[in-house]
């Protein structure tokens, strides 16, 4: 198949859904082999495997919060899909409740869930893969943050913070690779379309939520791929340690 990434391996993390599927549908439109990660609902990853365009996608299971799972993923990656061109860190997870009506308890397990799969299991994904596109001379790391990272989160501070040290590593990776032909970069999105915003969206806060935009929505899935894709692109290696806002002016940033 004919496309911008034609004979390119890709993995996304949290593939089976949401921002991730978007996002594989359209590498996959273009040409790619795309490796669809997933941790625990094996029956809606087949199906998303099964709905992607073109031929040698694969689905690929890990819990991204164990280091080791992380190393058993890029070996597992490169076994079915081969040397892998682009990584697309998605995978992620948001957990809010009011910080003042927690215990403790309450508030170290959230935090420590957050911050394990939201920049802990990137991190050593990024490091493990970048480290082999570094010795082949190219490749491509695509981190999908939050606006929260920028405009806070209050009840959810340890997303917003994860997202924060995503930004953070984005920028590291992107000096520290930059020389040896890798580009990292990253989108940040606001409320998107997914089953992890669902229930905000769909409750008595969600058409406020979707008034913080002048354009009057929350993204779509497809918004936040359609910036993921040209950041993996040949075109956009000048780009390289940028952060997208994808978030239709709901945030301004400086």
């Amino acid at each position: 198949m004919a496309g911008r990434f034609a004979g390119q391996a890709v993995l996304i993390t949290g593939g089976n859904r949401g921002i991730g599927l978007a996002c594989a549908r359209r590498f996959a439109n273009e040409g790619a082999r795309v490796g669809l990660h997933f941790a625990h609902d094996e029956t809606t990853a087949r199906a998303a495997l099964d709905s992607l365009p073109g031929e040698g996608h694969c689905l690929l299971r890990a819990s991204l919060d164990q280091v080791e799972a992380c190393r058993s993923l890029v070996t597992e990656a490169e076994n079915d899909l081969g040397p892998v061109d682009v990584l697309v860190n998605n995978a992620g997870i948001f957990r809010h409740r009011p910080v003042a009506e927690m215990d403790f308890e309450d508030w170290r397990a959230i935090w420590e869930e957050t911050l394990a799969l939201n920049l802990s299991g990137p991190a050593h994904l990024s490091v493990l893969f970048g480290q082999r596109m570094a010795e082949r001379g190219r490749g491509r790391i695509i981190n999908v943050s939050s606006r929260g990272a920028f405009r806070g989160e209050p009840e959810a501070p340890a997303y917003g913070a994860s997202k924060a040290g995503l930004n953070a590593l984005t920028q590291s990776l992107a000096q520290a690779l930059g020389g040896r032909g890798v580009s990292v970069a990253a989108v940040a999105p606001g409320f998107v379309e997914t089953d992890m915003t669902r229930e905000l969206l769909d409750g008595p806060e969600g058409d406020g939520i979707r008034a913080q935009s002048p354009l009057g929505r929350v993204a779509t899935p497809e918004d936040v791929a359609a910036a993921v894709t040209w950041l993996a692109s040949e075109e956009a290696e000048f780009a390289t340690g940028t952060i997208i806002d994808v978030n239709g002016a709901s945030h301004l940033r400086q």
